[in-house]
């Protein structure tokens, strides 16, 4: 679809709304931004976007559904709203963001989901192609809007793409030339409502690939293990508990490569990099690498000097003989599992956050001993306080806000113990993104 002079609503003010509508304007499209948040600052969504883009806000007027060619869905908007199913009953073709920047972008694509580990493998794979190639742009969930640098794009540039559930909903030509799916598990069931729409929107990642490409799955998680029948691209499996044939495998604390020929990638001992989770993202990652065709001497030197992400088990600062850590990525009760198998000594936890429909007791009895105290804020607090001693676990605390959640560790955590900030929830209603949230523990850890 040529967009120039096309009436094109983008739907979400977020930072993925903004750089569309920025992008539309550059194409010569004449993008609406709207927003159902009347309270929003509409003269600084303006000034935002720039140009002629119009800015509506609250009620959405029936007029501008007649005009409309095209809308633009921003990933945070549920795709179910009475005003998205009448522009569908109208036959108004409906993209997100991730589309419209695939279908004016150019070179090759790389992308990346999964319920957990998608940052880290995304970033990983963005300097191992970085080292390889002139032109790289590490775009999408990782907060870096694709729209926004599209048209910078030469035909040999290589977007390397963090795609979540929200934003695979919504594509129609997206294809990646390399795609993986790292796992499964609950998450975001208030937008997706079944287990099973949740992994539908993942899975198309791979939706529209061929033969020429390539696909990597986890071989340990049921559902990327059977999904690997189905897609069309080749596949490559990664697994952390058994040996490939046709694969990358961890064994003995080795990684290796085997399709065809067994290749020593490394040990993880020299990777920076720790827990078996974090050796499945490098697994991932080196998969990928090798399958666009990057050199095994590359991958090797970006992955042993490769130091992680912001904000996931991120070590902050000792102070007092108490080790803090990050681990505010740990969205989910997956990931905040991932987070206390890391600690290595004993730890507080401050969880709790906004509720997604989770569950949290798998979570809870991961803590295995190593915790000493759970400190709960947010909206999911008495949620995870009932299944916490349900479970057993009685060492909890209920606050009322984060910086008395971190005062309670400081004064009770003991030299030679950690504090984890890992919620098992997202951050809404709190902060504006677990970012936000991540900055304010380090902050108020610094000043200790």
């Amino acid at each position: 679809m040529d967009l120039k002079d096309k009436n094109v609503m983008v739907f979400g003010s977020g930072i993925s709304g903004i750089a569309a509508s920025r992008l539309l304007q550059r194409i010569g499209a004449k993008p609406v931004l709207y927003d159902g948040n009347e309270s929003l600052d509409k003269a600084a969504l303006q000034k935002s976007i720039g140009g002629d883009a119009k800015v509506v806000l609250g009620t959405f007027e029936e007029e501008l559904m007649n005009v409309l060619d095209l809308i633009v869905m921003s990933p945070g908007v549920p795709t179910d709203l009475p005003i998205v199913n009448q522009a569908r009953e109208r036959g108004i073709p409906i993209w997100g963001e991730v589309e419209l920047a695939y279908r004016y972008g150019k070179g090759d694509v790389i992308a990346i989901t999964g319920t957990n580990g998608k940052t880290t493998t995304t970033a990983l794979v963005g300097e191992i192609m970085k080292a390889a190639k002139d032109s790289v742009y590490v775009v999408g969930n990782i907060g870096n809007p694709y729209t926004e640098v599209v048209l910078d794009m030469k035909e040999d540039t290589v977007a390397v793409a963090e795609m979540s559930s929200f934003q695979l909903e919504t594509i129609d030509a997206f294809r990646p030339k390399v795609s993986a799916i790292l796992n499964f598990t609950p998450d975001h069931l208030n937008r997706h409502h079944t287990m099973e729409a949740y992994m539908d929107a993942k899975k198309n990642i791979a939706k529209n690939q061929t033969a020429e490409d390539y696909c990597v799955l986890n071989y340990e998680d049921e559902e990327t293990r059977k999904f690997g029948c189905k897609v069309n691209a080749k596949v490559i499996y990664f697994s952390s508990r058994r040996k490939l044939e046709n694969g990358i495998y961890l064994e003995d604390g080795n990684i290796i490569y085997n399709m065809g020929e067994e290749i020593l990638v490394c040990n993880v001992d020299e990777l920076k990099l720790l827990g078996t989770h974090n050796f499945e993202n490098v697994m991932a990652a080196v998969a990928m690498s090798v399958a666009y065709g990057v050199a095994m001497s590359t991958i090797r030197e970006v992955i042993k000097a490769f130091a992680g992400v912001e904000h996931r088990i991120e070590f902050v600062a000792e102070k007092q003989g108490v080790a803090y850590y990050n681990d505010s990525k740990g969205t989910n009760p997956d990931a905040a599992i991932k987070g206390i198998q890391a600690m290595n000594r004993p730890t507080w936890i401050i969880g709790g956050g906004y509720d997604k429909d989770s569950t949290y007791g798998e979570w809870i009895d991961a803590f295995d001993g190593k915790v000493r105290k759970l400190v709960l804020l947010g909206a999911t607090r008495e949620k995870i306080a009932e299944t916490a001693r349900a479970h057993g676990f009685e060492d909890i605390v209920l606050v009322d806000t984060f910086e008395e959640a971190v005062e309670v560790c400081v004064k009770g955590a003991k030299e030679g113990e950690a504090v984890l900030l890992s919620p098992a929830c997202a951050s809404w209603g709190m902060f504006k993104n677990y970012e936000v949230r991540g900055e304010r523990f380090k902050e108020l850890v610094n000043q200790l």
